[in-house]
């Protein structure tokens, strides 16, 4: 291929790794980036993959997943596979009317709800395998983001690949350490039900694909994932969008933090701790959380607490311009998590050059770098050491112009959407080689056909 073909992007008939384009069906059950990193996972590697010259096709539930459309190609599309809802705005832990159920896997979402569990992740899984198998040979590879529910078990009409960011088993046991009575213990239990279901699925699953050493660690320790089948393939940030900008210009004492709910794992309560020392010595100090405010929980307690209520401000629904604009901003982007599997802000606040500060929690270290050279590092669940290093960034202009430029280029380096579009396509393709012949897709055989062959090879 020429430099000037190379550069036009792939030929039509074939994708960018010379080979035959892959028909992919991405399925998440959770799909909508402002709900968490699963949502931007789809939304930016669907958008590279189809970029690649693979023909893309998102299958999601409520809420829905915003896809990006590629210049030139094209894009991912997206097929509704809905639930009944049951968690959404206004109305969370709603009761259906008696119309709007379709089918016994209904009764069982609503039957789990009502009992106090997550049902999402199993009657999804059973929603997608009834879909796929009505449309067996449509595709060359199922990608599951980690939705590891029964239904996904056995023949779901191509080879399986899943993602599993991180084990939710670290969050059940964050959510049971930070509980404070009996009654939040089993509450947190009964939710938490669906793990029992993951690690069984997990266990049995061909190919897992990780964003993270630390990562596959924990699937391997938890989950019980013999190690030969877990790979790492790190995602990255949208470089193009998430970049420096001169012309915005930086607020004073304006910190910026991520933190898609309420729940132990983020230690956004510790930052806000961090805060109230910070600003004895920094009084123009403040907080933007991107993420929902609190209602009442142990973050809100905090704010009251310490009287920051002036002092932190959490927007949300904002656009992708906004956001880059505000961590534009900030003299200091921070990520206070306990654990993360990967850490998408991280990434994305070094790939805008604004300094970060981060504790070492999970895998965040393998995304921030080297203390003092990429970033500021401390340890998980330490006010102290939180407030010690926004005092240090905050008080010296010169440290956060290093941080910040060397943070920017250890991302275009290492994390990037294309360089992760293009792992997941080789371990797609060694997925398809080495599946069964019976579930190996065809090139160009139509699905009734498919079913035909598949019907005569088990008579």
């Amino acid at each position: 291929m020429t430099a000037e073909a190379s550069q036009a992007g792939p030929r039509q008939d074939l994708a960018a790794d010379g080979m035959r384009p892959l028909r992919i069906a991405l399925l998440t059950y959770k799909g909508n980036p402002f709900c968490g990193g699963q949502g931007v996972y789809v939304r930016h590697l669907s958008r590279e993959l189809a970029r690649l010259g693979h023909r893309v096709e998102v299958i999601g539930a409520q809420p829905y997943p915003v896809l990006d459309a590629v210049a030139g190609r094209d894009g991912p599309t997206l097929t509704e596979l809905p639930s009944l809802d049951l968690y959404r705005q206004p109305d969370p832990f709603r009761t259906p009317g008696r119309g709007e159920y379709r089918d016994w896997i209904d009764a069982l979402e609503v039957a789990t709800m009502w009992t106090g569990g997550f049902p999402e992740p199993l009657t999804f899984s059973l929603r997608a395998r009834r879909h796929l198998r009505a449309r067996r040979g449509d595709f060359d590879v199922v990608h599951d983001n980690q939705t590891l529910g029964y239904g996904l078990l056995g023949d779901v009409g191509a080879p399986l690949v899943t993602t599993i960011h991180h084990p939710i088993t670290v969050d059940r046991r964050l959510e049971l350490d930070a509980a404070e009575t009996w009654q939040r213990r089993c509450s947190v239990r009964r939710w938490y039900a669906f793990t029992r279901m993951q690690k069984r699925v997990a266990r049995r699953l061909p190919s897992v694909l990780t964003v993270s050493g630390s990562s596959r660690q924990e699937i391997v320790d938890h989950l019980g994932v013999p190690r030969d089948r877990v790979h790492v393939v790190p995602i990255g940030a949208d470089t193009d969008l998430f970049s420096p900008d001169p012309a915005v210009p930086k607020v004073p004492g304006r910190i910026v933090t991520t933190s898609s709910a309420d729940v132990p794992l983020k230690g956004l309560v510790f930052l806000v701790e961090a805060l109230a020392k910070v600003r004895a010595e920094h009084p123009g100090a403040h907080l933007v959380v991107v993420g929902k405010r609190p209602g009442g929980g142990p973050v809100a307690q905090a704010v009251e607490r310490y009287g920051l209520q002036d002092a932190v401000e959490f927007v949300k629904g904002i656009s992708d311009a906004e956001l880059v604009d505000l961590v534009r901003s900030a003299e200091v982007a921070c990520v206070p998590s306990l654990y993360e599997g990967f850490s998408l802000p991280a990434a994305e606040a070094m790939a805008t050059g604004t300094p970060l500060l981060a504790t070492t929690g999970g895998a965040i270290p393998e995304v921030a770098g080297p203390d003092g050279e990429t970033c500021l590092a401390v340890p998980p669940g330490d006010a102290g050491a939180l407030a010690a290093g926004l005092t240090t960034l905050l008080g010296d202009p010169g440290l956060r112009a290093r941080l910040g430029a060397a943070g920017r280029e250890r991302v275009l380096s290492r994390f990037t959407w294309a360089r992760a579009a293009e792992g997941t396509v080789a371990r797609y393709r060694e997925a398809i080689a080495g599946a069964p012949a019976r579930t190996r897709p065809t090139p160009g055989r139509p699905a009734a056909a498919t079913e035909e062959h598949e019907s005569r090879a088990t008579c």
